[in-house]
């Protein structure tokens, strides 16, 4: 089969197409044939080395972290043609033909999304509600600041808070602030021409996904007793206990609960999907190079097969 993998850290040029062996069920993992997987910021910090659960002793390795496709070989739940989206361990690399996942990861596929936009789902939408949600503690009636709100996992953050009955603050590019407020957003602050920290304060929640100054300018907005989660860097203690609030830094892990509750939501139309731009399995160099130099608002997926 068909897969994209990296022999060395470096730039999008060391991402190739290797001829590998179909992997064969095995431990109780689904063996499912890819038909796309998306394309995730996470994909270039393994590429450039900068993933701390990745050393050279792993590579080759093959990247892609979230597909939707076809149950190939049983497991679980699961019969051979079923229509399913998953969220993949870091090692188990889904820019392939065919990928193996564990059942903990794998939940039926929206019904109203093809296979290009329900692989966009699965790492960002669980990202986004286990930063809420299960770090975040977010509540109805509390107020949320998330940074990001225009890219793929800020966007499904968006929704989610406005569906628990949050208000939601976001922070994105002018352009596309008629976007994000359409999905839930009450405030939305360019984050270019206006300066956050002046516009909104006793936030009950900051959802961090960009990291360094507006991580730590962050803290100027939080009530006492806030939370400040992120999904870039770890906080600084001493920045917390000064704001007296608690900030934290988190990892997704796969839950197919959370997974088939995504479905549910996508399937009422209470949740958009957006995808920003498709590119073939052997475009995977373009891919990165889109991802890392346009910051697209949405989500970037690899067709893979039907």
């Amino acid at each position: 089969m068909k897969a994209v993998r990296i022999h060395r850290f470096g730039g999008p040029e060391v991402l190739q197409v290797d001829d590998v062996a179909k992997p064969e069920a095995a431990d109780g993992k689904l063996l499912i044939r890819v038909s796309a997987v998306s394309v995730n910021p996470v994909d270039y910090k393994i590429r450039q080395g900068g993933y701390p659960k990745v050393t050279e002793k792993d590579l080759p390795m093959t990247l892609g972290r979230d597909v939707a496709g076809v149950v190939d070989s049983a497991a679980g739940v699961f019969a051979p043609g079923d229509e399913v989206y998953a969220h993949l361990d870091w090692a188990d690399g889904g820019y392939a033909q065919f990928v193996l996942c564990a059942p903990e990861g794998v939940a039926a596929k929206p019904f109203r999304l093809n296979m290009v936009e329900a692989a966009a789902v699965p790492l960002a939408a669980t990202t986004a509600w286990q930063g809420l949600f299960d770090h975040g503690q977010l509540k109805a009636g509390e107020r949320v600041l998330i940074h990001g709100a225009s890219g793929g996992v800020g966007a499904f953050a968006v929704q989610f808070a406005r569906i628990a009955g949050a208000e939601v603050i976001a922070t994105s590019s002018a352009e596309e602030t008629e976007r994000v407020r359409s999905l839930g957003a009450a405030q939305v602050i360019d984050h270019r021409a206006q300066k956050f920290e002046d516009e909104v304060h006793d936030v009950d929640l900051v959802f961090d996904l960009i990291g360094k100054e507006t991580q730590e300018r962050s803290f100027q907005t939080l009530k006492r007793g806030g939370r400040l989660i992120s999904t870039v860097e770890e906080p600084d203690p001493t920045k917390a206990a000064e704001a007296g609030v608690t900030a934290k830094r988190y990892m997704a892990t796969p839950n197919a609960g959370q997974l088939a509750n995504f479905a549910k939501l996508i399937d009422s139309g209470q949740v958009l999907v957006t995808v920003a731009k498709v590119f073939d399995l052997d475009q995977a160099v373009e891919a990165h190079r889109f991802l890392v130099d346009d910051h697209p608002h949405g989500k970037v997926v690899l067709k893979v097969g039907p």
